[in-house]
């Protein structure tokens, strides 16, 4: 037992490179509604993420029981963006259930958020026969659409 209790998820986080784009398919792909948009004191951010000189964009969307959190650094101009593959360590994603992932991934390309490969029946584990795919934005961030039986 832990001295400690989880009350609940309060949100998933990603830095993006262009925050309207982000909305744009969070918003208008996903049909999430955006609860919040603006910045944040840079005297915060440091604090809370120790980066130097941070000046950042953010906005919060809501999707079915789930909080996104998309941050666009604004400063420092000194940053990188990253790909990793799923085999790599540190990688993740975020994953949906949809009712319809043909539907679902046509609206996501109209966002330039394309399939990473094709949708595949899975026949083991917890998702069996549901089919799946990954997509990934401009940025990197994994989508996986999970269409349920």
């Amino acid at each position: 037992m832990t001295a400690f209790k989880i009350i609940a998820t309060n949100h998933t986080s990603f830095t993006v490179s262009d925050l309207d784009r982000s909305l744009a398919f969070f918003r208008d792909a996903l049909g999430f509604e955006v609860s919040s948009k603006g910045p944040r004191s840079a005297s915060l951010i440091q604090a809370i993420t120790g980066v130097e000189g941070a000046e950042v964009l953010i906005a919060y969307v809501r999707g079915p029981a789930h909080s996104i959190e998309l941050i666009q650094y604004i400063k420092p101009e000194t940053r990188s963006s990253v790909r990793p593959q799923p085999c790599d360590t540190g990688f993740s994603h975020i994953a949906y259930d949809v009712d319809d992932i043909d539907a679902a991934i046509k609206a996501a390309r109209d966002h330039s958020v394309e399939p990473i490969g094709p949708v595949v029946a899975i026949d083991q584990g917890p998702n069996r026969g549901r089919r799946v795919a990954y997509l990934r934005d401009p940025d990197g961030i994994t989508i996986e659409f999970i269409e349920k039986a």
